[in-house]
């Protein structure tokens, strides 16, 4: 089996994939997942502990994996899992990064610079859907990239995710509190709970809306996929997403896995 790691700012995604499955979804043959908080000072022993006790609730341990792929932007927690796989089952992980074959011909002005995660979504969206194809991240950081018809990753847009913008506005204006993130009753907010819901759901599915337009006046048109963590909260009020995958992003690493075997 297939470990993958999807390391973010503020979250971390573990999945399991049965290596004989076929790959017509993201979630064929995936095992989990898990989604963690991101603790940056996390050791590599206490991965491997964490990992042992995912495996055991589903049944696994570590001599049923044989290999395994990572992607992520903190870069201490990505010399603690290379060394947690070097102790735990004695190979090289796929790390995302330069000099990894992704399948994708990146086009931004300097590759070294897009994130991990952006190159394993945008594998896997041109996998699951081919081109022209854009991708929304729904993350610490709102992403949303474009792939062309060949397959070539052109870049994209890069904004502060959801949570990360609720966070700082409760934070800052002293008369404002946390809020759960439910549909409200009306776009118009009656209460200041229920401005606060609007603001950020319409508010992030509007923003998807006029990024998702500009990027098809650009490019032509598109099938647009949303993934992450919030992808099922703000996609419905969007009108321009065709498809969510949850799990794309561990489905781009499975593949990149592949590619460099």
């Amino acid at each position: 089996m297939l470990l993958t790691v999807d390391v973010g700012n503020t979250q971390t995604v573990v999945g399991i994939y049965d290596r004989q499955a076929d790959l017509s979804s993201a979630s064929s043959g995936l095992v989990g997942p898990w989604r963690l908080a991101t603790v940056h000072e996390r050791t590599a022993d206490e991965f491997a502990l964490l990992i042992s006790g995912l495996l055991a609730t589903a049944g696994r341990s570590w001599s049923d994996l044989s290999g395994v792929a990572i992607a992520s932007g903190v870069a201490n927690i990505t010399t603690a899992l290379r060394r947690m796989v070097a102790r735990s089952l004695g190979v090289e992980p796929v790390i995302i990064g330069p000099g990894v074959k992704s399948g994708l011909a990146v086009r931004y002005d300097n590759a070294r610079e897009v994130g991990a995660d952006r190159i394993a979504n945008g594998a896997a969206v041109y996998d699951l859907f081919g081109g022209p194809s854009i991708v929304v991240d729904f993350g610490t950081a709102t992403t949303v990239d474009a792939i062309s018809a060949d397959g070539e990753f052109l870049g994209g847009s890069i904004s502060p995710g959801v949570e990360l913008s609720l966070d700082a506005l409760v934070g800052k204006a002293s008369a404002l509190r946390a809020v759960e993130l439910i549909e409200p009753r009306a776009a118009i907010g009656r209460n200041t709970t229920e401005s606060l819901q609007s603001g950020v759901l319409f508010g992030y599915a509007g923003q998807i809306d006029g990024l998702c337009n500009r990027f098809v006046d650009e490019m032509g048109e598109a099938t647009v996929v949303a993934t992450g963590g919030l992808a099922d909260l703000i996609a419905p009020f969007t009108n321009v997403v065709d498809e969510v995958e949850p799990w794309l992003t561990l489905h781009g690493l499975r593949l990149i896995w592949q590619k460099n075997q």
